[in-house]
């Protein structure tokens, strides 16, 4: 690894698993078929056209899942991200697909969330968006615009465009060093974060649990349990940064 200093930049993506460990089902499942898809359609709960078909469905669905994080609490893979991002030298950008709020539970200031939250919702009728901690429901009220029927959770449905991607780009051109945490590697555009991150000088690491598809793709690979393999490697991290 390149000496580290204080005008190092580290982007570290981290997906659902990330979270599995603290108790939360992850969207795509290993190979063995689990997860939340294995469970739900995605055409039913998750599409602009499932909201406006069936609202009532897409409330449930993202209501249990809002509910399912007052139960769960960061791991040490969540813990360790705060702690490099909050003794580093140099800069660290903390982009999640995770659309719950562990990293800042666990310590984290500044994540991007790129397909959203789910302790937020927002309003189809003048995009305000809230922090939003009950239930949503088709009568809930828009505490901006007072319309009625229009208020959604503030995730990134497929077929929209996630957050921030300009930002995330601008990131990826100038870090030093890319890290994925957690995740499966077939979901874009975050599949290929890694190419452009790599295309603009930067080294890669993957930290998951199992090899991906993708594995090929990074100069540098470990795996095994988050909460044993993200505290290891931020310790290396910290272990070898140089401020000049």
């Amino acid at each position: 690894m390149a000496r580290l200093h204080q005008d190092f930049s580290i982007v570290i993506l981290t997906g659902a698993g990330t979270s599995a460990e603290s108790g939360l089902d992850t969207f795509r499942g290993s190979s063995g078929g689990g997860g939340i898809w294995a469970q739900h359609n995605l055409e039913e709960v998750a599409t602009p056209e499932a909201f406006a078909k069936d609202p009532d469905l897409v409330h449930a669905f993202y209501n249990a899942r809002r509910a399912a994080l007052f139960n769960v609490e960061p791991n040490a893979a969540h813990q360790a991200l705060a702690k490099l991002e909050q003794a580093f030298a140099g800069n660290v950008t903390l982009v999640t697909q995770n659309v719950d709020d562990l990293h800042e539970r666990g310590g984290s200031k500044s994540t991007i969330h790129m397909h959203g939250e789910l302790r937020r919702a927002r309003c189809t009728a003048c995009d305000a968006r809230f922090e939003w901690l009950d239930d949503l429901l088709v009568s809930s009220v828009c505490p901006s615009c007072q319309s009625v029927g229009g208020m959604r959770p503030d995730v990134v449905w497929f077929g929209e465009m996630p957050y921030q991607m300009g930002r995330i780009y601008e990131l990826l051109e100038v870090c030093d060093l890319f890290a994925a945490i957690g995740t499966s590697g077939n979901v874009y555009p975050a599949a290929q974060f890694v190419h452009h991150a790599a295309s603009h000088g930067a080294e890669t690491y993957e930290l998951n649990l199992e090899p991906t598809g993708s594995s090929r793709d990074f100069h540098r690979r470990a795996y095994g349990k988050a909460s044993e393999i993200v505290p290891d490697w931020v310790e290396s991290l910290l272990r070898g940064q140089r401020v000049s």
